[in-house]
């Protein structure tokens, strides 16, 4: 492949305590963290709203902030939840809550103006400037132009670990072949009577449908329809395997894929289930649901067998309870048995969950730089249950924190004080019972 030279000067658009890459759950955590705690923070987000996949990529529901008896998401996920109830949501702590898009939107923006966080939408990340194992800046590409942004301290929202990779932090990608779970291009439906609906999985016909012609695949794996309202409803609906959340040409066949998808979807809805006979396509999502790409390896990788001790770390942050959720990587029937074997087998009483170590947000090779969301330092067990949005909100409250400390103290991402951060994060009102203090 022929290449090019390329050189020009960038002008140093920002100098700020902390950048935030990227608003997604763990980003706008993050950023609001580190904002409170009185760091001056920019965030560069490069789709059109804050949130992530919780907007732009129409997820219909959180998973579990409760283990049913311990708020585990607390701090900025509790404030975040009664601040989208006043916006007319609904659900208990320890269930699936369905998620309002336009709602959550404006939650983030409040909370990012009201914590003084300087936020820009259409930015890209283009690249990140070394000096040794420190970053020395992030270049930005935006409508007005390219630009670069200097920081004391980064922190890597952007799901994929892109800011962790370019930074030459070490990771794993899937599983040991390569391999990742499938992605889903959520949606918005109108119409629905979820009134008459008749109770049961979604998946219940599915078969019934694919010998019917109905489905050009088999695939017996369907979350399914979550209610926003009384007539309208989520779709977590349909499996684009194959897709590199790194790459663009894969994101982009997996976008066309995964809007194919939604004639067969909609037909078998229909069709073949009660309550759904009416029902019309609002809207899909701008970006795709992309379960897994990177995992970024850190001081620590936190571990199935973590889960099953339900582990205790003397640097903890948090704790979280969602079982293990390994979507299948195709649509076989043996995959799709393997995924039912690990999310019955790997999940918790009432009441249980297991430590999130600091370490797992501070990469390998890297010294000025915390990840946070779904790229953390895990196995790809450990990954499928922190993954969700209210896990995010976990790893990202701590990383403002404890970037915010890094600035006021002069100390690093790996000096800072831990008993420090876990401190400023029980008066957030984070769930940590086990800190003394």
């Amino acid at each position: 492949m022929a290449g090019i030279s390329y050189q020009r000067e960038l002008p140093v658009r920002h100098e700020v305590d902390v950048l935030v890459v990227g608003g997604g759950p763990g980003g706008c955590a993050a950023a609001v963290a580190a904002a409170r705690h009185g760091a001056k923070v920019f965030l560069a987000e490069a789709q059109g709203c804050l949130g992530g996949l919780g907007t732009a990529g129409m997820v219909p529901a959180y998973m579990c902030f409760s283990d049913g008896e311990n708020f585990c998401a607390a701090g900025l996920g509790e404030e975040i939840l009664h601040r989208m109830w006043e916006y007319g949501e609904y659900g208990d702590f320890d269930k699936p809550l369905s998620i309002r898009v336009e709602a959550l939107k404006r939650v983030y923006d409040d909370m990012l103006l009201e914590a003084g966080v300087d936020f820009v939408f259409h930015t890209q990340l283009v690249d990140v400037i070394m000096d040794g194992q420190d970053i020395d800046c992030c270049v930005f590409a935006g409508k007005s132009g390219m630009y670069a942004v200097k920081a004391k301290v980064y922190i890597d929202g952007t799901g994929d670990g892109d800011v962790a990779a370019w930074a030459g932090a070490p990771f794993e990608f899937g599983d040991a072949n390569g391999s990742v779970m499938a992605s889903t291009l959520c949606s918005l439906w109108a119409g629905i009577d979820f009134k008459n609906a008749k109770k049961g999985p979604d998946n219940q016909r599915i078969e019934e449908a694919y010998n019917d012609g109905v489905f050009k695949k088999l695939d017996m794996h369907l979350p399914g329809m979550w209610k926003i309202t009384e007539s309208i409803g989520g779709g977590n609906i349909g499996h684009v395997y194959d897709v590199d959340g790194t790459d663009e040409r894969s994101l982009t066949k997996g976008l066309i894929d995964g809007r194919k998808l939604y004639s067969q979807y909609e037909e078998y809805y229909k069709k073949y289930l009660t309550g759904y006979e009416n029902m019309e396509m609002v809207a899909t999502g701008s970006i795709l649901g992309v379960r897994e790409s990177r995992r970024i390896m850190g001081d620590y990788v936190l571990v199935l067998q973590d889960f099953l001790d339900r582990a205790v770390f003397e640097d903890e942050i948090g704790r979280y309870c969602y079982p293990v959720d390994i979507h299948a990587s195709n649509s076989s029937m043996t995959s799709y048995k393997e995924f039912m074997k690990d999310h019955t087998g790997y999940r918790y009483q009432k009441g249980e969950n297991y430590g999130v170590p600091y370490r797992i947000m501070l990469p390998k090779n890297v010294n000025n730089l915390l990840v946070t969301g779904r790229c953390v330092s895990t196995d790809r067990y450990m990954q499928s249950s922190i993954r969700v949005m209210p896990g995010c909100y976990i790893t990202g409250q701590a990383a403002g924190v404890a970037a915010a400390l890094c600035v006021k103290d002069g100390t690093t991402t790996r000096t800072v004080d831990i008993h420090k951060v876990q401190k400023c994060l029980k008066e957030m009102g984070m769930y940590l019972p086990n800190f003394k203090e």
